[in-house]
């Protein structure tokens, strides 16, 4: 296997060969790219976003600027909106889904390196020519999911649909459909229900 199959299959791998620094290289520049367009310049901006991940959905909207690592890595679906700083490190793979709306900083990360220190220096895996130095772990979003400002979503996650997740949450352990969840870690808070309807505020009307 090479470093971006061990990558994928939750094996430990070494993000500095060639191969997936040349990967990452790409992306980097397309995203400095992207974030020096000017808002309105949409053709080129879609082009970019669509050179840079696996799969985007139609309608999407990404503010900007992003940063993105692999880009490959990441499928997303349609209706998408990222506000300011959206950061993806998709090492492993990641599956976001329809109609999901991002406030500003929210970040996605999905590499995980040795706890013990002395092993963040390298590994020497049996028959590799090169110590491998971290893994990675996929994070799953469903389909109607808003997160609030600041929210950092850690590797292995996976949130279900129509799930709220509040500002400034890390978001450690799988999350249930249909909740809103919030702190540090992330933790359910309660179900949503029609009792939250924007319908029953007189005051928004």
């Amino acid at each position: 296997m090479n470093e971006e199959q061990l990558l994928l299959a939750g094996k430990m791998y070494n993000p500095g060969d060639a191969e997936l620094r040349k990967i990452k290289l790409k992306t980097h520049n397309l995203c400095i790219r992207y974030n020096q367009i000017l808002e309105d310049e949409t053709e080129e901006r879609q082009t970019i976003i669509q050179d840079i991940f696996k799969t985007v959905g139609e309608a999407s909207f990404f503010q900007g600027p992003i940063y993105i690592h692999y880009g490959t890595h990441t499928t997303i679906g349609k209706q998408f909106f990222a506000n300011f700083n959206f950061t993806v490190q998709d090492d492993a793979e990641v599956f976001i889904g329809d109609n999901c709306s991002f406030g500003p900083n929210v970040t996605i990360v999905t590499p995980i390196h040795p706890l013990v220190a002395s092993e963040r220096l390298g590994v020497n895996v049996p028959g590799a020519e090169e110590p491998k130095k971290c893994y990675a772990k996929p994070v799953k979003i469903g389909n109607n999911c808003w997160f609030g400002a600041n929210v950092t979503v850690c590797p292995g996650v996976t949130i279900g649909n129509d799930v709220v997740i509040g500002a400034g949450s890390v978001v450690t352990k799988d999350i249930p459909d249909n909740v809103f969840a919030a702190g540090v870690p992330c933790k359910v808070i309660r179900e949503i229900t029609e009792a939250d309807s924007v319908f029953l505020k007189e005051e928004l009307f």
